[in-house]
């Protein structure tokens, strides 16, 4: 251009550069009432400023120009983002900035937001760990279960290296997460770092939480799929039920469990972007890790506050199980086969 733009005298160059534009930015909390701030962005006022509040001075970024990009807009464009899956150009359009912008305020704000907010947790009082129970028997009457476990499958574009570790056995490339959730469709641990390829045993295998439960240091059930090994810890459903007891089971083991597949259902719904309808995550593997927590994050948040998901976003089916559908996992240690016979005969006879 600047070679172009030599042949021409100073007032033609003037007038074939292209003008800087400045535009106006909207702030969506001075426009946009409570159900169109959830509607947009799936946070109400009260949880957005609570999190600028937390988090608002480390993503303010130096700057030498008059006037760097606030944090809420970064926030906004982040949540935009996540909400809709939405293309940054349009995002940018709607805020009024531009769409280098847009990517900067999502790179920085998951970022920030991934170590900042603390809503994962697993109940370890006495008192949480009850209330869990209790939440999960009100539903078909399984005792003792302290949370349900399964894996969901994120769509990414493929990544250059090691690529072929991120095709799923639906055939895109992904990232597995796995989480456990409570009976209100709450993550209570989320496993957010392996290819699309791992199987969902190795996952657990190799995951903090199933230390956990090996040390015995949390008392209590996970109900798993048969994607899962069978552990005293981890109960999974009878194959080829043969009697009534084991029927029985296998119904209280389903409607049970369901409340994990339900949670990635409305997760999915929430935060588009993660939904295999708005594309795929367009980023490295490490970055839709990050988002993807940060989602569940956001999505706790949500369940806290008993924020709907508004006419416009309709529930995904909760069937959209990443299961591994006939294939049973046992493993050497099936030990768990005695605790799931004693609590058939004492509970489902």
């Amino acid at each position: 251009m600047a070679a172009f733009l030599r042949f021409y005298d100073d007032e033609t160059r003037k007038s074939l550069r292209r003008q800087r534009i400045f535009r106006d930015r909207l702030n969506p909390l001075n426009s946009y009432c409570d159900e169109e701030m959830i509607k947009r962005f799936r946070l109400d006022r009260g949880s957005i400023l609570s999190i600028l509040d937390n988090v608002g001075e480390q993503l303010e970024r130096p700057t030498k120009r008059s006037q760097g990009l606030p944090a809420s807009i970064q926030l906004f464009a982040a949540l935009r983002f996540l909400a809709s899956g939405t293309e940054q150009r349009v995002i940018g359009d709607t805020l009024g900035i531009s769409k280098s912008s847009v990517c900067r305020s999502i790179d920085k704000v998951v970022q920030v937001l991934s170590t900042s907010l603390n809503t994962i947790k697993f109940p370890s009082e006495d008192a949480d760990i009850l209330k869990t129970k209790h939440g999960f028997y009100s539903i078909a009457g399984f005792p003792n279960v302290v949370g349900a476990i399964d894996d969901t499958l994120i769509p990414i574009t493929a990544p250059k290296p090691d690529e072929h570790l991120y095709i799923c056995r639906k055939g895109f490339h992904s990232i597995n997460v796995q989480a456990i959730v409570d009976s209100d469709l709450k993550f209570l641990s989320v496993v957010r770092k392996w290819p699309g390829a791992t199987h969902d045993a190795f996952i657990w295998a190799n995951s903090g939480i199933a230390r956990k439960f090996e040390r015995s240091e949390i008392d209590g059930w996970l109900l798993g799929d048969s994607g899962y090994p069978l552990r005293p810890w981890l109960l999974t459903p009878v194959n080829n039920p043969k009697y009534r007891g084991e029927q029985s089971y296998n119904g209280s083991h389903r409607k049970t469990r369901v409340v994990v597949e339900q949670a990635f259902g409305v997760l999915k719904s929430r935060f588009r972007c993660l939904h295999k309808t708005e594309s795929a995550l367009n980023y490295e593997p490490e970055k839709c890790c990050m988002i993807a927590y940060v989602c569940c994050q956001l999505h706790n948040i949500c369940i806290d506050l008993k924020l709907p998901i508004l006419e416009e976003d309709e529930m995904d089916d909760i069937n959209d199980a990443d299961r591994d559908g006939d294939l049973t996992y046992q493993g050497p240690l099936n030990d768990g086969k005695t605790v799931r016979e004693a609590l058939i005969r004492q509970r489902f006879l």
